[in-house]
């Protein structure tokens, strides 16, 4: 999925109306699911920019919405207020239904602020449920609402993203299925780490090439797979998507090959995109887009993210592929990416869970 760097012009304070004190439970409902609270005949108007938003196809390779979006009417918040992703949205001021919502929930200051069209995105984590991710979407007129939607197309898909990425993380992040003691031996043998869950068996470890590749459920129909390269005394020169693409294709043309050694995966033509985000603190290129063998027999998703450390003077290339031609691989591409996010160089590592893990290669 893409990953974008967040605007600091739309992180945002707000006030509510708290509804209880009571503990909150856990947010519901599908990962890519948005409830979209609107007036019906404002709707009419909002639809096609919100569905160009939110709801952009991906290609893995089959098309697949990136969100799935279901209007319902403001009376009804009641009914779906404990929902994973919500948005809320209208012109301010209209004396719509949900216009009047949000002329209730947001504070004396921030009336002012949407008025004077300094303000149009205001987002609240965690209102009626944990997890949970409440957007709310105004401007003075129908037209510069559209317009600001428009404007702020990345950072609105990104706020989403992020926290269905932090939801994931902590479903697969488990002590039960981890596998501590193939991450204690990459921190000790080329000091980083990544989270590697049981069910991943190393398929590749080549010291001399800076190069590690971990695969779950190989030859079979539902296979995910991750590698690690590092460059030494590197320069952050190297960050360009041609370099990436390169180094890429010069990787797999090595590694993932048939047993026949006959083809090899490269990078397909179609889908291909690289972007600048934000990789834990970190500058970093974010590439998605389709792998292919040569002779076109089979393909699939990939991401990768590319980032120079400072510390180490290393760029490290993290990578995930999925093949699974009998399902959609949304969600399966998902999970691959927050495993590469679990990433970290050996610097960033505290001292206590370093100490930790290397006592269990005692």
């Amino acid at each position: 999925m893409k990953k974008i760097i967040q605007s600091s012009s739309i992180i945002l304070l707000i006030s509510f109306i708290f509804f209880g004190c009571e503990t909150k439970k856990p947010a519901i409902g599908n990962e890519d699911e948005i409830i979209v609270f609107a007036d019906s005949v404002e709707y009419l108007e909002l639809e096609p920019v919100l569905l160009q938003i939110f709801s952009k196809t991906i290609y893995t390779p089959i098309p697949e919405q990136l969100f799935l979006l279901n209007r319902k009417d403001i009376s009804e918040i009641s009914k779906y207020q404990h929902r994973k992703n919500i948005v809320i949205v209208a012109p301010f001021g209209t004396e719509s239904e949900t216009s009047n919502f949000i002329g209730n929930i947001v504070s004396p200051e921030l009336k002012t602020k949407i008025e004077n069209d300094s303000l149009f995105v205001i987002n609240k984590y965690d209102l009626w449920a944990r997890e949970q991710l409440v957007m709310v979407l105004t401007a003075p007129t129908l037209e510069k609402l559209k317009y600001n939607i428009l404007n702020e197309e990345d950072d609105l898909v990104y706020f989403f993203q992020k926290i269905s990425d932090k939801r994931l993380l902590k479903s697969i992040y488990n002590p039960t299925f981890e596998n501590e003691k193939q991450e204690a031996e990459f921190l000790k043998k080329y000091d980083w780490l990544i989270y590697v869950q049981k069910d991943f068996m190393l398929a590749k470890d080549d010291s001399l090439n800076n190069f590690v590749w971990l695969r779950r459920s190989p030859s079979s129909n539902l296979e995910r797979w991750i590698f690690v390269h590092w460059i030494e005394n590197a320069s952050p020169a190297f960050l360009n998507a041609d370099s990436i693409y390169a180094e890429r294709n010069k990787l797999t043309k090595r590694y993932f090959r048939t047993t026949d050694n006959s083809a090899y995966i490269e990078i397909a033509d179609d889908y291909l995109s690289s972007t600048e985000v934000n990789f834990n603190g970190k500058y970093a290129l974010f590439t998605q887009g389709l792998w292919r063998m040569n002779d076109k027999s089979m393909g699939g998703p990939f991401v990768n993210y590319t980032f120079y450390d400072e510390n180490s003077k290393r760029i490290y290339m993290l990578d995930g592929s999925v093949f699974a031609p009998k399902f959609y691989k949304k969600s399966l591409i998902q999970q691959v990416d927050v495993l590469l996010q679990s990433f970290k160089p050996g610097h960033e590592i505290d001292q206590s869970k370093r100490e930790d893990l290397l006592n269990l290669l005692d």
